[in-house]
């Protein structure tokens, strides 16, 4: 959201006829008519404060079109910063360069690392009488400096912005790389940040006291300050992405597409996996972590694993390759271009999350499903005994083979076959082993348990009644 004079109840849809209504200027004026312009035009602050990670990319891009579509006369950046994302800041860098206004940094105290880099892509850098900036050797989360890969990017990026105002290079090489030593700036070893005075000294900056010399530093005392916020959709995509929702979305995800492979047809489970995924997606395509090819490479490791679950028996090279290219897709979706040991070791963390919930909420649903009695009745799951008061048979009964007569045709020790009338039963002894050829008679038929006791026996029991 965006709101006029700090008031963040007017829409972002509203922006850019706010500042037309209060502006007279035409949508495609340019940057240097602008700037002459400031004193009575609108100026927009942008608030860049916390750590700069990759959801800050598309406020600040969104911010700077809409201030140049309104006819804005400058985009003031209100920096309070201890750092973030390399490539979160080239990509604001980027933004700031195609820009069609001013933009001005005001270094509200700190800019560290990321902050540093893109305060120098401004036009102009307005310092806070005690402000800082510099330190921006990229580092993990542990402090540890990142690779040399990530260190080169980030000095030649800062050449570069140093060259693009004609400034010295070297100050901005020293503030990523503590082996640049500068006479009468820095000694070798040691890292470059400036302080507020020394910028002054060097070139690099100005020095204000307050937000009101910032209007008068740029010539915009009379001008209408917008204030820049983030709207609802920058809002839910920042959510999206966090590392701690992120592992309840995959795992949502991979549980709904589980359960509808293991149903018929295609329902709600479905859906809520399928929108999860697409939110989990969705979300870092905007704010530029992952790419096309990550997304190629997930939806080819589903295939593969639906080849193995369904086509192919067993578990093999199919489910293997499946398993490693889904893994490796959700990994380098989370990681964008420049990444540090912080953000593998976050990525690596959230697919670890994503699994142990896959399998605790499996357990648990089966768990639950299982002993559900509802359930069982209605025969979508087994419960845990089939028992016959409930209608479960394992064989038709036949209580009408009782008393009928045949011989064992093997021995029954204490199971084996016996004839009956020309149809063979397995049969069971009633307590002793029954030699091969033995008349039988059948004493109990319970399904396919067919009880017998040898005809010898039961004459022997019989006499010892009547004796007795």
């Amino acid at each position: 959201m965006v709101g006029i004079c700090h008031s963040s109840s007017v829409r972002t849809g509203l922006f850019a006829a706010a500042l037309l209504a209060h502006a007279g200027y035409a949508a495609g004026q340019g940057a240097a008519g602008q700037e002459e312009g400031a004193g009575r035009g609108e100026l927009v602050r942008v608030p860049l404060t916390g750590v700069v990670e990759m959801g800050l990319a598309p406020f600040i891009e969104r911010t700077l079109e809409e201030a140049a579509a309104a006819g804005a006369s400058a985009v003031v950046l209100d920096i309070e910063t201890p750092g973030g994302r390399v490539d979160a800041a080239e990509r604001i860098t980027n933004a700031i360069s195609r820009s069609r206004v001013p933009v001005y940094a005001y270094v509200n105290m700190h800019a560290y690392s990321a902050g540093a880099m893109i305060a120098l892509a401004t036009d102009r850098v307005l310092m806070q009488e005690g402000a800082v900036m510099g330190a921006a050797t990229p580092v993990d989360g542990s402090g540890t400096k990142a690779s040399e890969k990530i260190v080169s990017a980030m000095r030649a990026q800062m050449r570069a912005l140093a060259e693009a105002r004609d400034l010295d290079p070297a100050i901005a090489e020293a503030m990523v790389d503590e082996e640049i030593a500068i006479d009468g700036v820095v000694e070798g070893g040691k890292l470059l940040t400036l302080t507020a005075g020394e910028a002054v000294a060097l070139g690099y900056a100005e020095s204000v006291d307050g937000w009101d010399e910032v209007l008068a530093a740029i010539g915009a005392e009379a001008a209408t300050v917008v204030q820049a916020e983030v709207n609802w959709a920058e809002r839910l995509v920042r959510f999206f992405t966090n590392p701690v929702i992120v592992p309840f979305l995959l795992s949502l995800g991979f549980l709904g597409l589980i359960v509808e492979i293991k149903t018929a047809g295609f329902g709600i489970a479905g859906i809520a996996g399928l929108l999860s995924l697409a939110l989990f997606f969705g979300s870092h395509l905007l704010i530029g972590l992952a790419g096309a090819e990550d997304l190629i490479l997930v939806a080819a490791g589903v295939a593969l694993i639906l080849v193995e679950v369904l086509v192919i028996p067993g578990f093999g090279i199919f489910g293997i390759a499946g398993i490693a290219a889904l893994l490796g897709g959700l990994f380098m979706a989370q990681v964008g271009s420049l990444p540090t040991q912080e953000d593998f070791a976050t990525a690596a963390g959230v697919l670890s999350a994503t699994a142990l919930l896959v399998v605790l909420t499996g357990w648990v649903f089966l768990r639950s499903v299982v002993r559900n009695r509802r359930l069982g009745r209605s025969g979508i799951v087994l419960p845990e005994s089939t028992d016959r008061e409930e209608g479960y048979t394992s064989a038709d009964l036949r209580p009408e083979l009782e008393g009928v007569e045949g011989v064992a045709i093997t021995d029954l020790r204490p199971t084996g076959v016996g004839l009956f009338e020309d149809e063979r039963l397995d049969i069971i002894s009633e307590s002793e082993w029954i030699e091969e050829g033995t008349p039988v008679r059948i004493v109990s038929a319970e399904g396919y348990r067919h009880i017998v006791r040898a005809i010898h026996s039961d004459q022997l029991q019989e006499q010892t009644k009547r004796n007795s």
